[in-house]
């Protein structure tokens, strides 16, 4: 038992650990991002733009594939996830903004919640935290490295030095789309070029671009990478947007899943309200939300609810196959 206390202390310590580092460390992995971003971008547009069979037709749409993967990680570095004890935010006026369809028809329901006919929306149950004592409501949960209850909690990301939460989520997923887009190009368009690079192509003129060979090669390779390893986080939190899920739900609702099948029961997730209508509520697109344009350029709106009322499947007003008492706390999902 002794021994049992003793390694349960020494995890929790090296926890605490690398909580600390990885805060310590956020402002230098979002330096190094600007870096890595802002020379690839110099490389493509240095390098492989000017050998575009159609530049007159590639070139607007590579600026608008850098443009929205600049914009998107501006974003979710600069917005607030959504603090619980803050109040909701509003939409600002600035030309990022973008402005919601039928906005004249809209009227608010509950705590900021859009009305709509077609949404069964419940307000969310409050708990209080066993960290902070805030009270706060369903789908919120406690960043360590923060210390705050984050509203619609997803994880506490180190490359952008802050929670995605419920209001920099869909910059979060729009920035790793458009970096593997970007990333996917640069090596299919500029393969030709890391060959010349490497020297494979054994062409005896110099380099002909201001970008230093191996500042290409470098990028080069790493965009190879970002592309495959992004992409499989992309299809992560796709899938669990499709589910209804966040990255801390995903992983709660398997252990829910595995409780009420213990129980011959089965497990609904409150939330899921079909793959292409989670994918509408997050983007917050179609009727009562915002146009489709705004997946393809990088303005800002809100999502459909304040964080503190949520849709949910018609006749559940809560998770289906678990019982009062039995969801998951921070201290143990964290």
């Amino acid at each position: 038992m002794f021994c049992s206390k003793t390694v349960f202390r020494c995890f929790k310590t090296l926890e605490r650990l690398g909580d600390r580092i990885t805060g310590a460390a956020g402002p230098f992995f979002v330096g190094l991002a600007v870096i890595l971003i802002s020379a690839g971008t110099i490389c493509f547009f240095d390098v492989v733009m000017p050998s575009l069979a159609y530049p007159w037709l590639g070139g607007p749409i590579c600026l608008l594939i850098a443009f929205n993967l600049l914009v998107h990680y501006y974003l979710v570095v600069t917005t607030n996830p959504g603090f619980v004890e803050d109040l909701p935010q509003v939409a600002g006026k600035g030309f990022l903004w973008a402005t919601p369809r039928n906005m004249s028809k809209e009227r608010p329901l509950m705590e900021g919640v859009r009305w709509s006919t077609e949404l069964n929306v419940t307000k969310a149950e409050l708990t209080k935290c066993r960290k902070c004592g805030q009270q706060k409501p369903e789908r919120s949960h406690h960043c360590r490295i923060c210390n705050r209850c984050v509203l619609k909690y997803d994880h506490h990301c180190p490359g952008i030095n802050q929670c995605v939460g419920l209001y920099n989520e869909r910059h979060f997923v729009l920035f790793m789309a458009y970096l593997c887009i970007s990333t996917f190009c640069f090596c299919v368009l500029g393969y030709p070029q890391f060959f010349d690079a490497l020297g494979l192509t054994f062409k005896r003129d110099p380099w002909p671009h201001h970008v230093p060979v191996l500042m290409y090669i470098i990028e080069f390779i790493l965009s190879g990478v970002l592309c495959f390893a992004v992409g499989i986080m992309l299809t992560f939190h796709l899938w669990t947007i499709g589910h209804g899920e966040t990255s801390v739900e995903s992983q709660d609702n398997e252990f829910y899943s595995r409780m009420a099948k213990n129980r011959g029961e089965a497990f609904v997730n409150s939330y899921d309200l079909g793959i292409s209508r989670n994918l509408q509520l997050f983007f917050n697109l179609g009727r009562g939300g915002y146009p489709f344009y705004t997946l393809l350029f990088p303005f800002r709106i809100l999502p459909y609810t304040d964080g503190r009322s949520w849709a949910r499947r018609e006749g559940l007003s809560r998770h289906r196959g678990i019982r009062m008492g039995e969801e998951l706390t921070d201290e143990e999902d964290l």
